[in-house]
């Protein structure tokens, strides 16, 4: 049995976050990102880490923010009256490997959680490398904006962006 919960446990969002970056790293042989437990104990506490349970035990995650929780290049994304922020979307290893709809579902629950809260667009940075993440989030109505970013020693990136409504 599945259900979402708001997360109340940083050191459990934070270990799965780790986990689902090594081994993403792994996979596509991408630099896995330095993450700071300070900055996940703050969005834990501040109630905007979603969790998915299987059966009790953690199975993916995601953030949801008001404030963009990473440096936008200028002119990236189009004008919106009231952004909100996709961020650290992590599913367990296993369930990677085992083809779970773990991602995909937290995917449909931050648009869903997004519009409830009277976003107009969800916005979201993502590793090009991960095609299949960003290839699902473009099935799922997200846009690519102006190509990718980085290189030359920091790490590669597109933005994408979910009209809602």
């Amino acid at each position: 049995m599945s259900h979402w919960e708001v997360a109340t446990d940083a050191d459990e969002v934070h270990t799965l976050l780790r986990a689902s970056d090594r081994h993403q790293g792994d996979r596509f042989g991408s630099p896995v990102p330095a993450r700071n437990p300070a900055t996940t104990e703050s969005r834990v506490r501040a109630g905007v880490v979603q969790v998915l349970r299987h059966s009790d035990r953690l199975a993916a995650m995601f953030t949801l923010t008001w404030q963009p929780p990473f440096e936008e290049p200028a002119g990236v994304f189009p004008f919106a009256r009231t952004p909100a922020y996709l961020s650290r979307l992590a599913v367990r290893p296993d369930l990677v490997t085992a083809g779970s709809l773990a991602g995909l579902q937290c995917l449909r629950r931050a648009v869903g959680l997004a519009l409830e809260q009277g976003a107009d667009v969800l916005r979201a940075e993502a590793n090009p490398d991960l095609e299949s993440t960003v290839d699902t989030m473009v099935l799922l109505g997200f846009s690519r904006c102006d190509g990718e970013f980085g290189g030359d020693g920091t790490p590669r990136r597109v933005y994408l962006q979910h009209r809602l409504g």
